[in-house]
């Protein structure tokens, strides 16, 4: 037998306000069309004033739990990916833990941008199959809206804010391709790429900064890696391209959507793809899309997933999943 990191329970949270593309006309030299043709993004969500990445990731984590069937009681380790965390410390996920009532166990967070997810649901991974946990809710929340420099066009009108969550469970499989739960995993970096996209602020700059990016350099490290993550993921379950029901890919782009699903020859109607509500909601967009596709129906119990994202660092890498 060979224990499993299954999913019990996913859920998701919304900011109430929503921001369509044609509220930027009056702000910068931008139209619906521009942003649509350019991006996939028709609209966003934004947090309302005092609201928090903890906030956005407890309502998630709730949602989570109630689908599970479980409490926070329940649950052996929370981990949070986000860039976005409420303050330097203490992380997001111990203020997560205490809204929840989790009185046991331990939270730390993760941050690796967009890809911080696919590396939390690693971590996670790894904590469940050398028996340090049997549940562990994995949470994916951002606030990505208080980077923006709302006068730069090329990054203000891309970002949104929310929260996605899953919580895992151990569980016995035969070892097999066949068995639910996480497969595999594959995780990469690569720090020469830093100045591609980043957030000018920080401890050693006395500010919070804002989000710069290289479209285009972004674009082309994008399609090449999350490609070849996927492809080596799936060779370590044994699987291949022809395998897999579902990709759900970090929401970024609908152009590096359809370019990675190209390289990979997997078609877009076995694509989950919600950046046109969503926007790039970093490391949330993962568990968001996760959530959605279930809502939606086309995500089912037994379905072969593949996850992968690419963010800032460079950090980029997948899961393979079987729901």
């Amino acid at each position: 037998m060979t224990l499993r990191a299954v999913v019990r329970g996913v859920g998701h949270y919304l900011p109430e306000r929503v921001v369509p593309n044609s509220e930027f006309e009056s702000m910068i030299d931008t139209s619906d069309e521009w942003i649509r043709s350019r991006s996939g993004i028709e609209r966003r969500h934004f947090v309302a004033e005092g609201q928090t990445t903890s906030d956005l990731g407890t309502r998630a984590a709730q949602a989570a739990l109630a689908q599970a069937g479980l409490s926070a009681e329940d649950v052996d380790a929370l981990i949070v990916a986000t860039s976005t965390a409420d303050l330097t410390f203490p992380s997001a996920a111990t203020m997560i833990q205490a809204r929840l009532g989790m009185t046991k166990g331990f939270a730390f967070d993760v941050q690796a941008v967009c890809a911080g997810f696919v590396f939390a649901l690693a971590n996670a991974n790894a904590l469940i199959v050398s028996g340090q946990a049997k549940r562990v809710l994995v949470i994916g929340a951002e606030t990505f809206s208080r980077l923006m420099d709302w006068t730069d066009r090329g990054t203000c009108v891309l970002f949104g804010d929310g929260a996605g969550a899953l919580v895992l469970e151990a569980q016995d499989g035969a070892g097999t391709a066949a068995d639910r739960g996480i497969l595999s995993t594959d995780l990469n970096s690569d720090g020469r790429q830093r100045d591609i996209l980043y957030v000018d602020g920080g401890v050693s700059t006395g500010k919070t900064g804002h989000l710069r990016m290289q479209g285009k350099e972004v674009f082309r490290h994008a399609v090449e890696k999350l490609a070849e993550t996927a492809h080596t993921a799936l060779e370590k379950a044994g699987l291949t391209s022809e395998d897999v029901d579902w990709i759900v890919p970090h929401q970024a782009n609908i152009r590096i959507i359809e370019g990675t699903a190209k390289r990979m020859q997997v078609p877009m109607d076995r694509v989950v793809v919600t950046v046109q509500d969503h926007g790039n909601t970093s490391a949330a967009s993962i568990p968001l899309a996760l959530s959605v596709g279930v809502e939606r129906g086309q995500i089912k119990q037994g379905d072969l997933i593949v996850t992968e994202a690419i963010g800032g660092g460079l950090a980029w890498g997948s899961v393979v999943l079987r729901w």
